[in-house]
């Protein structure tokens, strides 16, 4: 038996009721349903929680779809960023639900997860409502500083428009010079930037280390959790805090 339900990207995705086998290709929601008691594999790069103890199917970009398969899951979490449309849609051709999120801002993070949360069967855990809350609705508050925030060297990436990172430090009153570059994550030249304050270097998708800064003239710089910074989950609830402290804000 199954329930169609739209996922982010509004695709109908027929999910089997009751969910009693997930796999997880996205890091933030191998965290959100780990202790459920459903998770039964999950990629190299989930990292949270530590000591989770499921079956390994490959990276984000490169899953072993055939391992995915010969975990026979009701139901496969994915990611628009994180993961290959080719391999959503192999998984599809294959007989199996996949669901997809797409948050760009943070209130579409929190919705997202808790339609992740529903369609899985499961009770809203405690750090969702605390997320929840820790991220008030409503507009951004005006900005108190201006900065870029690189998430790649060699080229030099950074955050542009229309990110759930950008939205997130928004929300905490920092404005993304870049924020309105036509795309997403534009290639920059550190000596070629708006003006700015600050440069907030996370610790991923790249991992960047003191003397990064170096290359922009010696601003001020915040070496930042990646974690908190790009993940929708658990981290939610503490990320304010955690990203406040390292920002100095």
């Amino acid at each position: 038996m199954s329930r169609v339900s739209r996922d982010d990207l509004g695709f109908p995705v027929a999910v089997p009721r009751p969910v009693r086998r997930v796999v997880s290709l996205v890091p933030s929601l191998t965290e959100s349903v780990a202790g459920s008691g459903l998770l039964v594999g999950a990629t190299e790069w989930c990292s949270h929680p530590a000591g989770l103890a499921v079956a390994r199917v490959g990276g984000t970009k490169n899953p072993r779809v055939a391992d995915v398969l010969a975990l026979a899951p009701d139901l496969v979490l994915a990611n628009e960023e994180e993961n290959r449309l080719e391999d959503v849609a192999a998984l599809r051709e294959a007989g199996v639900a996949v669901w997809v999120t797409a948050p760009r801002t943070v209130p579409a993070a929190l919705t997202s997860l808790g339609r992740v949360l529903a369609v899985c069967g499961i009770p809203s855990p405690p750090w969702y409502a605390a997320a929840c809350r820790a991220w008030p609705p409503g507009p951004p508050p005006p900005a108190r500083v201006r900065a870029v925030v690189p998430i790649w060297k060699k080229p030099w990436m950074a955050l542009g428009r229309d990110t759930f990172a950008g939205d997130a430090l928004a929300r905490l009153g920092v404005a993304n010079v870049l924020a309105t570059s036509p795309e997403r994550y534009p290639r920059f030249d550190p000596d070629g930037l708006p003006p700015y304050d600050l440069v907030v270097l996370p610790d991923e998708p790249y991992a960047f280390a003191p003397g990064d800064e170096a290359a922009f003239g010696g601003r001020p710089a915040a070496f930042v959790s990646g974690r908190h910074l790009t993940w929708y989950g658990p981290s939610l609830a503490e990320a304010p805090g955690v990203l406040g402290a390292a920002l100095r804000l």
